[in-house]
């Protein structure tokens, strides 16, 4: 199965909106339901939707997760262990980057600081696989920011996500998803206490629920289906590249696998790989439409290649060409960025350090990945004293105000002013 070929003059536009109407107007009469209805509209929903059981509960608390973790197999404890250990490290860092400030200003001193939220909420999806790797990526990343209370809600939970949540120090966990779990999240309900953020990846309902509460709650993206740009030239292995392509293809049939490149060889060579790997891959049947709704773009050069890959603006984008780095200071926007043949997208997904959240369908244009920004506020002080720069200021801000027509502002600033 070959991807299908085009131009860059065929390139289809990336911005796509991030989800349709129909289901953003479903989404917002349950957003409602379970606003007004509390804890029974949401039970409703999630035993309709085959989250739980009749009854059952819709939190677990810290001692059920860590049950779950020490119940673990050790191999598999420690690796979830090393791989919180890598995205810990990685948004420590972030955090110990951005600091606060104190600055002389005329009249006085302005600075900002730099504090957490009080509680976030982490989505991790649970539908066609679990992903134990999302509640680390988001959970863990809150923690590093400072947060002091981390939920993590995903639907129908393994044991390993359970203990994913317990070794990223997860106060709880609703085994929930869809619109009716974000609306919780955002508006409280229960034992589910509304969140000041909400964070990570989702399906369409999800990202639905998302945009509807923005304004009420913080969220960090609307995240559409995931992408996966490979930009080589004929030194790059084929093979390679078509198992980077499956490695995207198979997390949904509406993910879009796409390879650019001046090599028509190339783009032949990976066809037929494709088709190779294809053939065996137990996860076919998801990754075969993906790879339909993919395709190859032949570039006159790498130049036009660059061009094309900064017009896509994809939530992925792997460099693997004779002179990567050169390539990669080249590129604009993008969501992640891997160079060089060895730096595989799927080492980003699976926690070498980065964020694997991040924005699709060409909104890494205006935005980037998750990160503990997200989870941060930076805001302003400002002290002013005596003295003559002090008396400037605030004689040039009733002129201002008087500018505007804004007398009572104008009086406010003349009250700093010594007669």
């Amino acid at each position: 199965m070959g991807l299908r070929r085009i131009t860059p003059s065929e390139l289809p536009s990336g911005r796509r909106d991030p989800v349709d109407a129909d289901t953003l107007a479903a989404a917002a009469r349950i957003v409602g339901d379970v606003r007004d209805g509390g804890e029974a509209a949401l039970r409703g929903y999630a035993e309709r939707f085959g989250d739980i059981a009749v009854g059952a509960p819709l939190v677990f608390g810290p001692d059920l997760l860590a049950a779950a973790r020490d119940a673990l197999p050790a191999t598999d404890r420690a690796l979830l262990e090393r791989t919180a250990d890598r995205i810990r490290a990685f948004a420590t860092s972030q955090r110990n980057a951005i600091q606060e400030i104190d600055v002389a200003v005329p009249g006085g001193r302005a600075g900002h600081t730099v504090s957490p939220v009080d509680r976030a909420g982490c989505y991790a999806p649970g539908g066609r696989f679990p992903l134990p790797s999302s509640v680390l990526m988001t959970a863990v990343t809150a923690r590093a920011a400072g947060v002091a209370e981390v939920i993590v809600a995903s639907p129908r939970p393994t044991q390993v996500t359970l203990a994913a949540a317990a070794i990223a120090g997860v106060d709880a966990l609703v085994p929930l998803g869809g619109a009716h779990t974000i609306a919780a999240l955002a508006y409280g309900c229960g034992a589910i206490p509304a969140v000041d953020v909400i964070v990570g990846p989702g399906n369409r309902w999800v990202t639905a629920a998302k945009q509807l509460i923005v304004g009420r709650t913080g969220i960090d993206m609307l995240a559409g289906p995931s992408e996966l740009v490979v930009l080589a030239d004929d030194s790059a292995d084929p093979e390679t590249i078509a198992a980077d392509l499956l490695g995207q293809a198979e997390h949904d049939p509406d993910a879009r696998p796409i390879l650019v490149t001046p090599s028509v060889a190339l783009a032949d060579a990976v066809d037929a790989a494709l088709e190779r790997q294809l053939a065996i891959l137990p996860t076919a049947d998801t990754a075969r439409p993906a790879c339909a709704g993919g395709f190859t773009v032949l570039c006159a050069s790498l130049d036009e290649a660059v061009a094309v890959c900064d017009q896509i603006a994809p939530e992925h984008l792997e460099v693997i060409t004779r002179d990567a780095d050169a390539i990669a200071k080249r590129l604009r926007h993008y969501g992640g960025l891997f160079i060089g043949g060895g730096s595989a997208e799927v080492l980003g997904d699976y926690g070498v350090g980065p964020n694997h959240v991040l924005p699709t369908g060409s909104t890494a244009r205006f935005t980037g990945g998750l990160s503990v920004l997200h989870f941060l506020r930076v805001r302003t002080w400002l002290r002013m004293e005596e003295g003559d720069a002090a008396q400037a200021v605030a004689r040039d801000a009733a002129q201002l105000a008087r500018l505007e027509g804004l007398e009572g502002h104008a009086r406010s600033a003349e009250r700093r002013v010594r007669r």
